[in-house]
């Protein structure tokens, strides 16, 4: 047996264990990334650290940090209120209002985990107040961070444009920009159906509203005013200056508590460690699974296939289910090149494919595995987090089943390009 598949068995082994003895699936990812690189890899500690996401660690925790002293000082109870009379007490709106806002800053340049970063945590706080689905929030945000995440001027659309002119591939950046915002509407309409968005326009939202607006929390005062301003700061450092979006919400979570050290002694305690130990766990063994060639393995395998369409189909899946444990960016970066021999025959629209392609790899970062997934995972507050975090299992696989044979017959069988 190779060792790649031994690698890919080992990782079944570890989610199996996880769902039936309900221990952390990091813990377990950590324990099978150093059995697999040690002995089917040959790998040392540095090889197999490599993989360990030290930039997700700290928006993590740079983010959860920042957000819970902003519960704590009653500054999200008082952007909600603000949401609130923003939609004129129209509750039903706030979701689309959040998807909107994400797909608006990824399409202007934002980094989708930065977007998400910024608007999860107030659309999550939001949803636990009025008792919207929080699975129904947190998609409406990481789908509209990537139904703008492809437009000409996007981080995704400039790299995937980028790979389609290096490669000497037929390209539309229209088309890839649209293909992926009405793919995310599509999805985020049929969300907001399933997980009671119709509910919400029943509700007496004109009380609610008037009950919130009254609520003393909600007034402003120094430590809210220097929160704010802190949130500004980080969506200017992010947007405007390019800064990390994990290191700025420390600096700012730590001038906040040296402030106000009352009112945020008690946020370290509830940044979300055992979210973080997962994400990274996982992501380290995926890490290991790059190092020793499973990934190219698996997708090589697929390109040998002599059925263009097939090949096609397939590779949108190996995109979908290795991007809902990693970087989307750099699973499209090795599929597009992957698909260039059977492009060049001609059998296969390009423009079609690679747009197939980048909606299958970014689509299903509702993954509580993918960046996206895991911020929507930590913003949301008094929640259960291990059923949350089944539910957007859960979800995240019906994603992975469903989209990529969706955009492949609608894009890819036609021939487009």
């Amino acid at each position: 047996m190779s060792a790649e598949l031994i690698s890919i068995l080992v990782l079944v082994v570890v989610f199996v264990i996880a769902t039936t003895r309900s221990i952390n699936m990091g813990a377990l990812a950590f324990a099978a990334a150093f059995a697999v690189g040690e002995l089917a890899a040959d790998l040392d500690a540095d090889g197999i650290f490599a993989g360990f996401p030290g930039d997700l660690f700290v928006v993590l925790v740079g983010v959860t940090y920042l957000f819970a002293i902003a519960r704590a000082n009653g500054t999200t109870d008082w952007l909600v209120h603000a949401s609130i009379r923003l939609v004129r007490g129209r509750i039903a709106l706030i979701p689309w209002v959040m998807f909107v806002i994400t797909g608006a800053l990824t399409a202007i340049g934002a980094v989708s985990p930065a977007a998400v970063a910024i608007v999860a945590p107030i659309a999550l706080s939001f949803a636990a107040r009025y008792g919207i689905s929080p699975l129904l929030m947190g998609a409406m945000v990481v789908h509209g961070a990537q139904g703008g995440g492809f437009s000409p001027i996007s981080i995704y659309g400039s790299i995937v444009n980028g790979i389609v002119e290096r490669e000497d591939l037929p390209g539309n950046e229209v088309a890839l920009f649209l293909a992926s915002l009405i793919a995310n509407l599509i999805i985020a309409g049929i969300v907001f159906v399933l997980f009671g968005g119709l509910k919400l326009g029943g509700r007496d939202m004109d009380e609610e509203s008037k009950s919130a607006a009254e609520e003393d929390d909600s007034r402003l005062d120094p430590a809210k005013i220097a929160t704010l301003a802190a949130l500004v700061a980080l969506v200017v450092a992010v947007l405007g200056f390019d800064l990390d979006a994990g290191l700025s919400s420390i600096t700012l979570a730590v001038i906040l508590s040296a402030f106000w050290p009352e009112s945020s002694r008690r946020a370290v305690g509830e940044i979300a460690w055992p979210t973080v130990l997962l994400i990274c766990g996982v992501l380290t063994y995926v890490g290991v699974l790059e190092e020793m060639g499973t990934i190219k393995w698996a997708g090589e395998g697929v390109s040998d296939i002599g059925v263009p369409l097939l090949a096609a189909l397939l590779l949108c899946y190996i995109g979908a289910i290795i991007s809902a444990f990693a970087s989307s960016v750099g699973i499209m970066g090795a599929l597009i090149p992957l698909a260039v021999p059977f492009l060049a025959q001609g059998e296969i629209g390009a423009v079609g494919m690679i747009a197939a392609l980048a909606v299958s790899a970014t689509v299903v970062d509702v993954s509580p595995f993918s960046t996206n997934g895991a911020l929507v995972l930590a913003a949301a507050p008094d929640v259960d987090r291990e059923r949350f975090f089944r539910q957007l299992m859960v979800y995240g696989g019906i994603v992975v089943a469903v989209v990529p044979a969706a955009v492949w017959l609608v894009l890819v069988v036609p021939g487009f390009g």
